[in-house]
């Protein structure tokens, strides 16, 4: 998993909607990436809403958040239309899993991404990173607003 203070690895993936988002165009804003193991699957679908119903809360906190998993574009807008949920997706699809093994989250093993949180400040410099220790385990909200509260004092 990729360290606090370490910079974040720069990336392009297209959202549910096709368009190209880089790290680089997210530069001077705070960043949440999620990463979640697959679209569709309930432990995925619990965490997506719950994030969903905390994103005007983390929105005015000065962050923008983005779930990453290996699923292709077309997939998270069905998912996300399924859901009602406006989170941008990024499918980190082909190379599959290239995103996730950077950022020090892909399971090899079973070809998906763990589940993960990275705080990314302004800057591109990772401020907080947390992996979950089971995929059942969906990671808080609490642990994101922490988080924030944390990178906002140092």
């Amino acid at each position: 998993m990729i360290e606090a203070g370490t910079p974040a690895p720069d990336f392009m993936l297209p959202d549910q909607d096709g368009n190209e988002v880089s790290l680089e165009s997210l530069r001077g804003q705070t960043i949440v990436l999620a990463f979640y193991p697959l679209d569709f699957s309930p432990v995925c679908t619990d965490q997506l809403n719950v994030y969903q119903e905390i994103l005007p809360e983390l929105e005015r906190a000065g962050a923008r958040l983005y779930g990453v998993s290996v699923d292709s574009a077309f997939a998270h807008k069905a998912f996300q239309r399924e859901l009602g949920i406006s989170i941008p997706l990024l499918a980190d699809f082909h190379p599959k899993g290239d995103v996730a093994r950077r950022f020090g989250v892909f399971n090899e093993e079973r070809g998906i991404s763990q589940r993960a949180l990275v705080l990314i400040g302004p800057e591109g410099i990772v401020d907080w990173s947390h992996v979950s220790p089971s995929p059942l385990e969906i990671p808080g909200a609490n642990l994101i607003f922490d988080a924030l509260e944390y990178a906002a004092a140092a």
